[in-house]
């Protein structure tokens, strides 16, 4: 008896720290974009409709020019910049947000990983990544521009941030 319950414990022991995934670092080249027009090549209204359709927005360049731009991921989700959470280190560095996540925002106090646009040959859909400066994303996205596997692209909720983060060569953490 104790001879099998020692053996699963080593089995378990075994399972636990080997892990389900497979983590590889790489440094890879990160780019910013967020939803606008401008990182998105979407524009309002179509002139088919002499751009009387002002509410509506199509796409303005590439493959799907004129057709209508909803802005989902290629995977059907919505793009997200990551939310670290309430318990996390940006608690620390901004404590004075605790009480209005707390009170006023509960649900921004739930974790969740952003959006990551990548080559989806080399890192398919559902790939975790963790950036540095970041945090935590998924791929969900692929971009025009976003060939081979030393590139990524990251979203951002405003341009300005997108503009900010710029261009950047970081080690990822890639958990496949």
């Amino acid at each position: 008896m104790r001879s099998f319950r020692g053996l699963l414990i080593l089995l378990f022991s075994i399972l636990l720290l080997s892990g389900c995934a497979h983590v590889e670092r790489r440094t890879l080249e990160t780019t910013a974009y967020c939803g606008c027009g401008q990182c998105c090549s979407w524009e309002r209204g179509s002139w088919k409709f002499l751009k009387l359709d002002f509410w509506n927005t199509y796409y303005d360049a590439g493959p799907d020019k004129g057709k209508p731009y909803r802005g989902h991921t290629a995977s059907g989700g919505e793009p997200r910049q990551p939310n670290p959470g309430l318990v996390s280190t940006d608690s620390l560095v901004h404590p004075w947000m605790i009480p209005p996540r707390i009170v006023l925002f509960p649900w921004l106090g739930l974790p969740h990983p952003g959006t990551i646009a990548a080559d989806t040959k080399y890192y398919p859909f559902g790939t975790i990544m963790y950036v540095p400066g970041y945090g935590e994303g998924v791929v969900e996205d692929r971009g025009s521009a976003i060939k081979g596997s030393k590139r990524i692209d990251l979203y951002f909720n405003s341009h300005g941030k997108a503009q900010e983060w710029g261009r950047q060569k970081l080690p990822v953490k890639i958990e496949k």
